[in-house]
């Protein structure tokens, strides 16, 4: 299990949207079980994603909790600006 926290420059539903875009169905085809405006859960290949974005002081500061999915959580994490 990973947790890992940053700061974006992005608003909290951005963040959501990018991070469906590249956990879900169009990205690592992860399946949909939760969403609203500032969070998002997605499971698939023994594991899960969760991405919490809250407002914070330039943008959003960003929650990600991983099982199984360290790696890419790191690159998602790494991108996002």
């Amino acid at each position: 299990m990973l947790s890992m926290t940053k700061e974006s420059k992005l608003k909290p539903e951005d963040v959501i949207k990018r991070a469906v875009i590249f956990f879900g169905s169009k990205g690592l085809g992860l399946i949909l079980k939760e969403e609203d405006k500032n969070s998002v859960y997605l499971e698939g290949g023994g594991g899960g994603v969760r991405v919490t974005a809250s407002t914070g002081k330039k943008g959003s500061t960003v929650d990600v909790e991983t099982r199984e999915w360290e790696s890419q959580v790191k690159d998602f994490m790494a991108v996002l600006k």
